[in-house]
């Protein structure tokens, strides 16, 4: 069966109270369980550490003196601060790093204030550990405060999925609940979806194979849910994928198996882009881009696409077709971003 009708499946399930969909195979499992004990052992030895807070405000000298008003910033208004959640799990809090200005937050928070000239207000919520089905309390946790409705949201969720295999169907029905109430609270929504934990160093056949295939079926199916209910999906395949294979010692961190301060900022440069078009602040192009295969594809297909590449977008283009719900796959250039250090927060 091919990744795009995996992909279907496990989304249709989610929306349909459909049960679990194994992807693994039972006369494999054993076998798979023995090399997760090994790579537990030989995966993060260190000990973790807890990410460093990066709640603040970034790009001050944008608009000093403006944050006296409470009331939602307008997309027009260029001196109000945008306001910038994230939520998901150790990838989306930072993990491995050890100053704030590192963390995948402050680098988009510092990117998008510098692509919008206005200062950046950023709470991140992320839980180290966190599963899908983590997201509600994370979610009540950003919209509990009415003085500080999210313009943006950006969710990085989806590896402690697999590694604690959580039914795909279960996984992808809490993220789409989150977008959705992130939606229906007015904010935008941008998605990092499932990385490939096939290439983490210490992670060894046969379940570096098994591990590469769960990820990218669940990102697809990610991609579905998260398009369907108006967000958008950025694959984040290449933050433990081809550039972090050929540079583990670089952009790995000290446990081997979280990003470094490097592999952050990779990761981050490839979602920034999105993160401003979904504000309406990167320049679209009337058309895709044939040259660097973008185009209108169904959505099972452009998500089965997107997962196989890391850094590729998809987002809602007309709402049916003969194939169901179409969508933009597209390749955006990547900026790089640097990211000082926030200032507090005012309480």
């Amino acid at each position: 069966m091919s990744r795009a009708r995996v992909a279907r499946r496990i989304a249709a399930g989610a929306a349909y109270g459909g049960g679990g969909i194994g992807l693994i195979g039972a006369a494999t499992v054993g076998v798979v369980l023995a090399e997760v004990q090994l790579a537990k052992r030989n995966v993060g030895g260190g000990g973790h550490t807890a990410p460093p807070r990066a709640d603040g405000r970034y790009g001050r000298a944008y608009g000093e003196g403006a944050a006296g008003n409470r009331g939602r910033p307008s997309r027009s208004d260029c001196s109000e601060p945008v306001r910038f959640a994230m939520l998901g799990d150790s990838t989306a809090a930072g993990q491995g790093v050890h100053r704030a200005g590192q963390t995948p937050g402050a680098l988009l928070a510092a990117g998008l204030a510098a692509v919008a000239e206005r200062p950046v207000d950023l709470r991140n919520v992320a839980l180290p550990g966190a599963q899908s089905d983590d997201l509600d309390r994370q979610v009540t946790l950003i919209l509990s405060d009415p003085s500080w409705a999210p313009d943006v949201c950006v969710i990085m969720i989806g590896a402690n999925d697999v590694t604690h295999r959580m039914p795909p169907t279960r996984s992808v029905r809490h993220l789409s609940s989150a977008v959705r109430r992130l939606r229906t609270a007015g904010a935008e929504v941008v998605v990092g979806t499932c990385p490939d934990l096939g290439t983490v160093e210490n992670v060894y056949q046969p379940l570096r194979w098994l591990a590469r295939r769960v990820s990218r079926q669940l990102a697809a199916a990610q991609t579905i849910g998260v398009v369907e209910q108006g967000g958008r999906t950025v694959s984040l395949g290449d933050l433990l994928g081809p550039e972090f294979a050929a540079n583990p010692r670089e952009l790995f961190g000290p446990d081997n198996y979280h990003p470094s301060a490097e592999g952050y900022a990779t990761a981050a440069m490839a979602v920034l882009p999105t993160l401003c078009a979904a504000l309406g602040l990167w320049p679209e192009e009337e058309r895709p881009d044939i040259s660097r295969r973008e185009g209108f594809l169904p959505v099972a297909r452009a998500a089965a696409q997107a997962a196989a590449e890391g850094g590729t977008e998809v987002t809602a283009a007309m709402p049916a077709g003969p194939r169901g719900p179409w969508a933009l796959l597209k390749r955006r250039r990547r900026r790089r971003i640097h990211a000082p250090e926030p200032s507090p927060l005012p309480h």
